[in-house]
């Protein structure tokens, strides 16, 4: 059996057997959605927002792309992140990034000619990357550079989301929120908070990142 068919055979068991524990549950679910979260994630396989947060359906508002970016021109970011704060009226947006992504990896070794569409979009990444340098380039070992990358960038993502006017005019200004995935140990770590009116402090932003032999200096 392919894939693409075993995945129908698993939603109709699914469909059943939340039925059987719920007879009403689609019938609320076709009512409408009231999510109080936007999140903002990557689109690696294996960060599957509702899976690793124990979420149900309606509980999340989700975008995913390649390195969970927030980038001013991208129509799509901007259009959800529009629909969640003005028409859902959201009260937190979080930005989650993880350990060992390959968007972050790419950011840090040349541009490849296979993938120009990758490129272009991980540019402001590639951008973050040397800025820095600095910090970066104190880590020896790859893996561990890159996750450090990884954090920086959920920081700098959510930077940009308290600058960006959708935010900093709504009406009821939700709260951000920057997490990062440790895809070693499977939990979820605060980067960043921000309260609706208080100005954005980066939580523990210098600790060190973690990789598969232990923290790193930095």
């Amino acid at each position: 059996m392919s894939r693409p068919k075993r995945m129908l055979v698993e939603n109709v068991a699914w469909s059943r057997e939340t039925v059987a524990r719920d007879p009403n549950f689609f019938t609320r679910l076709a009512e409408g959605q009231r999510p109080r979260v936007l999140w903002i994630g990557c689109a690696d396989s294996r960060v599957p927002a509702e899976r690793i947060t124990n979420s149900q359906p309606g509980d999340l508002f989700v975008h995913r792309n390649i390195a969970n970016l927030v980038v001013a021109d991208d129509g799509n970011v901007s259009s959800v992140l529009e629909y969640a704060v003005h028409v859902l009226k959201v009260e937190h947006v979080i930005v989650c990034g993880h350990h060992c992504c390959g968007g972050v990896r790419a950011a840090l070794s040349p541009a490849s000619p296979d993938t120009p569409h990758v490129n272009r979009r991980i540019a402001p990444l590639r951008e973050l990357a040397r800025r820095a340098a600095p910090e970066l380039d104190l880590i020896a070992d790859l893996e561990a550079r890159a996750d450090r990358l990884a954090e920086l960038n959920v920081i700098e993502q959510v930077r940009a989301l308290r600058q960006a006017p959708l935010i900093r005019h709504a009406e009821h200004k939700p709260k951000v929120h920057g997490w990062i995935f440790g895809m070693r140990d499977g939990l979820l770590r605060p980067l960043a908070d921000s309260g609706a009116a208080t100005p954005l402090e980066p939580v523990d932003v210098a600790r060190p990142a973690i990789d598969k032999h232990g923290p790193v200096a930095t």
